[in-house]
């Protein structure tokens, strides 16, 4: 088993191909940043060239300092039949700018020549020139075995030729992929030491779930020697998903003493952010990080547990960032609260009154609707509020809205109104937007300018709209998640309401008291 291991995300392409799974560009850009922070090592932005936010991506990526990872562009080999430097997706590749480059390959004969329709000998060309062609330009180049574990069963010998092409050809790190899910872990960690015993040096290995061992496949791969697991942010993936990094990440450090060099009591804080930005519900059955995972209902677990709580918990729950839960107490996220305070310079003590008073009041929210993991900035001045460390900017006396509809035309006009008491001072503002939440942006920052021109700098980079109780009809309840910048960085706030507008009103005015608040 290798010494240590890198992991490899690849949420932002192979997540994104998901059923359901969608991120804009300033989402892309968050969930890298927030994985860089987090401590992994590479991070795939996408496909240049594939689609225009893919593109935005990599060009954005690239104005800013990275502490942690490496982004990394992914492509293919050239096509069969012209020269790499023909190849207008391989000068892609060398466009975005990133220091590492992932180029994905055939390993199966059937793709070869069915798909590809080129001769075998033609296919080893495409790998060891685009390879060639990369290292030629001082990337780091990993190159993915596609379909590498079907393939060695029908032909071992062409399977390894393939590989063995990229490796001659100067590949950074050879990547095994079962690309089909379909595999067991014994077979994975057989093919995976023939192939390292092959080449002379480790591989990397990326499965699918398929079968619903993607995480143990990979687990196997490494038993064998594989030095990078790639995977992705809660197992997101095309059919059922790839392996889960949120899985396989304290399973490796915390188990098999592989140390990543990660602070995983931030794990289900992670994992729960790129939920939010994707815009799915979490996974309360979520291995580690779900709320059931260290969820004691009652009867002799309880008892067993509050004695030894190794008794029914496979590690401690801390350690991953969750809580254990008696259903019979309140005992619930605390350990969130005192991080998100110590993280403010604001120190408490677990079981004190603040933190209970605290807790008290996010758990009240979250029964409402509200969700806090990619809304840290509601999460702090909710905290602040609590410990009476938030002074109010300013007061909303009232604000509405008019949308009109011009008879005989196409146009439509949305007008906002807002009245505020700032430094004891009524402000009353009127302006128009495209919609109803941005005039009512813009009629609150034209009201607050004069006495805070600093919100100048800052300006609303998304909204999302999750409807929490569908059940409900037309008087569902609505939550808003806003993302504000300053052009340094940026910060989510939350709203929630059985009305969109207030909960957006709600979102935007937190996005403007942090903004003050953090400039003072």
């Amino acid at each position: 088993m290798s010494a240590s291991v890198t992991i490899y995300d690849t949420t932002l392409r192979d997540g994104t191909q998901g059923t359901g799974i969608s991120f804009s560009t300033l989402d892309k850009i968050r969930v890298a940043e927030r994985l860089d922070e987090f401590g992994v090592h590479y991070i795939e932005g996408g496909w240049p060239g594939s689609n225009p936010k893919d593109a935005a991506f990599f060009e954005e990526a690239a104005k800013r300092t990275w502490k942690n990872a490496k982004i990394t562009a992914f492509g293919m080999t050239r096509r069969g039949k012209i020269k790499v430097e023909e190849d207008a997706q391989v000068q892609m590749l060398l466009d975005a700018q990133t220091p590492a480059v992932t180029i994905v390959g055939k390993t199966w004969p059937l793709h070869v020549t069915e798909v590809f329709q080129v001769s075998l000998e033609e296919n080893l060309a495409m790998i060891s020139d685009t390879v060639a062609y990369l290292k030629k330009h001082d990337r780091e180049v990993l190159y993915d075995a596609e379909h590498f574990f079907d393939s060695f069963k029908e032909d071992p010998e062409y399977s390894l030729k393939t590989v063995k092409a990229a490796s001659d050809a100067g590949a950074d790190l050879i990547v095994l992929c079962e690309t089909n899910g379909g595999a067991l872990p014994e077979f994975v960690q057989e093919v995976t030491q023939k192939v390292i015993a092959h080449l002379g040096k480790p591989v990397g290995i990326h499965t699918h779930n398929d079968g619903g061992v993607g995480v143990a496949n990979a687990l196997a791969a490494v038993r064998a020697g594989a030095n990078q697991v790639q995977g992705t942010i809660n197992g997101y993936g095309e059919r059922v998903g790839n392996c889960n990094l949120i899985t396989i990440m304290p399973t490796l450090q915390l188990k098999m003493g592989i140390e990543l060099g990660m602070d995983l009591t931030r794990l289900r804080e992670l994992a729960y952010f790129v939920d939010e930005l994707a815009n799915v519900p979490h996974d309360i059955r979520a291995p580690y990080v779900g709320l059931a995972a260290f969820t004691h209902k009652g009867g002799l677990h309880v008892h067993a547990v509050q004695k030894l709580a190794r008794t029914y918990e496979h590690v401690d729950p801390a350690l991953v960032g969750n809580e254990r839960i008696i259903t019979i107490s309140d005992m619930s996220g605390q350990t969130n609260v005192l991080i998100k305070a110590q993280a403010m310079g604001l120190p408490l003590v677990k079981g004190s009154p603040d933190v209970q008073k605290i807790l008290a009041e996010v758990k009240r929210l979250e029964s409402e609707g509200y969700e806090f993991e990619a809304a840290e900035a509601s999460f702090e001045l909710l905290i602040r509020r609590q410990l009476g460390h938030a002074a109010k900017s300013f007061e909303l006396i009232e604000y509405h809205t008019t949308h009109r509809h011009h008879p005989g035309s196409t146009s439509e006009t949305t007008e906002a109104t807002v009245k505020l008491l700032v430094n004891g001072k009524a402000e009353y503002t009127v302006d128009e937007g495209d919609g109803p939440v941005n005039a009512l942006d813009k009629a609150l920052r034209k009201a607050l300018l004069p006495h805070f021109p600093q919100i100048a700098q800052m300006h609303l980079e998304d909204y999302k709209v999750r409807i929490i109780d569908s059940g409900s009809g037309t008087a569902a309840k609505t939550r808003v998640l806003v993302v504000s910048s300053n052009g340094n960085r940026t910060w989510g706030t939350v709203g929630v309401s059985s009305n969109v507008i207030d909960a957006s009103w709600e979102a935007l005015v937190d996005s403007l008291e942090h903004f003050l608040m953090k400039s003072v």
